[in-house]
């Protein structure tokens, strides 16, 4: 079962998906108040233990949902022994979680946002559950500056690695803190993972002049000393990100990790001011990135830009490190490493340009009455986030963006959360048309004609292992045609009596396969797939397929 879905609109609710595969259903609303069981039904019934101890959790709350995650249908806390029972049931299917301050809130056997429904009713038996619970992991350390003394208010940067470095996904940003008085940092709660620290703070003791006030004071006065900045800074102490090392956490354990800044001379940027032509909004912006994202604008300082009196821009207080600069009307961005004090020519930056189009639906149907486009960047490199904007009469335009290659994709729903996300079948652009959803940004505007797929068609079927379902393994619904591989694969975890439902099927050929314990493969490539195909269901959806179809046959369960 599906635990979320559309989870990457950041903006209005929502998270982007690691896989890269499609959403399947709504995110779960807020949890409503419990009512009261039936004195009569069916009974779910097992123990919470700790994952990386088996030893029992005791006092921990666990709720039964609804199928769609719209309310709470029960809920208990374990006993001593970390035993629950949840008895007058309905037949149904139940989403099961469990909460236990100290522990990672979690569905069960729950894998990358897909988990496992207990499913009631005759010759199911539900009262051996044993849900193993992951303790949250905390890293905590101290920064110090030049002389051992700490850094108080130094913003802490905490980033997470891709588990498959080569597949195309990103460090992501995992969290910010700030240092007490004692330089002392702390996150807690954390998943398991590889973990990178990034540290920005200012000396306190830091005086920054611009060129011109400098010239004014000799060369070594004290205002030249104090002219300094410190560099980002990682974990073990470097200033290069290449070189930083990471920290491995698994469930419970606790990292130390200190960080030692070392004050250097701080850089002075001139930049040639604007083109008059560009008119008022041809601002020049610097901005400093970390593993291809924005800094956050911490408590430290950021470089201070004043006008010159020929119209240039000077950036003075700088701390060496990796920057983006941006110019013009339509912007030019510009990426470079500051190692020196020196001129910027921001002529030299790539031009962003606009991306327009129009969108239909493949069926020719009517769009949603609300539908966001958004486009997200697939270049490692590419330091820009998500761009969204809002179609009206089945057009739309992002401006500026930056070249480079871009995942389009398209929301139907409200700024709550609560739609779905519609595959994008092609795009077709200067009269190419290319399958799937992905599209290349150059140096010219970029008009595009998209289509939607409108389908609700939902695939429903069992998984069997020795003739019987088999709950926990992962379904995936593999198209035919590599080049839509990304945008109409599904995947889905089956329950607990080896059911599984893949929703939002757009038309095609697919084969559906069922893979045990392998949830850590590389979902992103379609030849990660090749083996099992062999021993998968083939399957054809039409437009004539209607909402459901359910599969005549089980798929055979394969191991990795």
């Amino acid at each position: 079962m599906r635990r979320m879905a559309a989870p990457w609109i950041c903006g209005i609710g929502l998270l982007l998906a690691g896989t890269g595969m499609r959403a399947q259903s709504a995110p779960p609303a807020p949890l409503r108040p419990a009512y009261k069981a039936a004195a009569s039904g069916y009974r779910i019934a097992g123990t919470v233990v700790n994952s990386a101890t088996g030893e029992p959790v005791r006092r921990a709350t666990v709720s039964l949902l609804s199928e769609e995650f719209r309310n709470t249908v029960a809920l208990v806390e374990t006993d001593s022994e970390g035993r629950f029972a949840l008895a007058g049931l309905a037949a149904a299917k139940y989403p099961l979680t469990v909460s236990k301050r100290g522990f990672l809130t979690a569905f069960y056997d729950e894998h990358d946002g897909f988990s496992t429904a207990i499913v009631t009713g005759a010759d199911q038996d539900t009262s051996g559950i044993v849900f193993r619970l992951t303790p949250g992991a905390s890293l905590h350390g101290v920064v110090t500056g030049d002389g051992g003394d700490p850094v108080e208010g130094a913003e802490v940067m905490l980033f997470l690695k891709p588990r498959h470095p080569g597949s195309g996904a990103r460090i992501t940003g995992a969290g910010e803190t700030r240092t007490d008085d004692t330089g002392a940092y702390e996150f807690d709660g954390l998943a398991p993972g590889e973990y990178l620290v990034a540290v920005t703070a200012k000396p306190w003791y830091a005086l920054h002049r611009s060129a011109s006030e400098a010239r004014q004071r000799t060369e070594s006065g004290p205002g030249v000393a104090l002219d300094v900045a410190y560099p980002v800074t990682f974990f073990d102490s470097t200033t290069d990100e290449s070189s930083a090392s990471s920290i491995l956490l698994t469930g419970g354990n606790r990292e130390e990790v200190n960080v030692n800044l070392r004050a250097v001379p701080a850089l002075h940027l001139t930049v040639p001011g604007p083109d008059k032509e560009d008119g008022p909004r041809a601002f020049t912006q610097l901005r400093q990135t970390i593993f291809g994202a924005t800094a956050p604008s911490g408590p430290f300082d950021p470089p201070i830009m004043r006008s010159t009196e020929n119209g240039d821009a000077e950036f003075y207080g700088v701390a060496p490190g990796h920057y983006e600069m941006t110019q013009g009307n339509p912007p030019r961005v510009m990426e470079f490493d500051a190692t020196s004090s020196q001129q910027i020519d921001p002529s030299l930056g790539t031009p962003s340009v606009s991306v327009s189009g129009t969108v239909r639906t493949a069926s020719g149907g009517a769009l949603p009455s609300r539908l966001t486009m958004v486009l997200s960047p697939q270049d490692i490199a590419l330091p820009a986030g998500r761009i969204f904007t809002e179609s009206s009469q089945g057009s739309f335009q992002f401006h500026p963006v930056q070249p480079g290659r871009w995942e389009l994709l398209a929301w139907s729903g409200d700024a709550a959360g609560q739609g779905r996300l519609m595959t994008v079948v092609s795009t077709t652009a200067n009269g190419s048309t290319h399958a799937g959803d992905l599209l290349t940004v150059r140096d010219k505007p970029l008009t595009l004609s998209v289509i939607l797929s409108d389908s609700e068609t939902r695939i429903e079927g069992f998984v069997r292992k020795s003739g019987k379902g088999q709950a926990g393994v992962m379904v995936v619904l593999v198209p035919k045609d590599p080049a839509v591989f990304r945008a109409l694969t599904r995947i889905d975890q089956s329950d607990s009596d080896g059911s599984f439902s893949l929703r939002d099927v757009a038309p095609g050929g697919y084969t559906v396969v069922a893979i045990e314990n392998d949830w850590e493969m590389d979902r992103s490539r379609p030849e990660a797939f090749q083996r099992y195909l062999s021993q998968g269901i083939a399957v054809t959806v039409t437009e004539s397929s209607g909402k459901l179809v359910k599969l005549s046959e089980g798929v055979p369960v394969e191991s990795r």
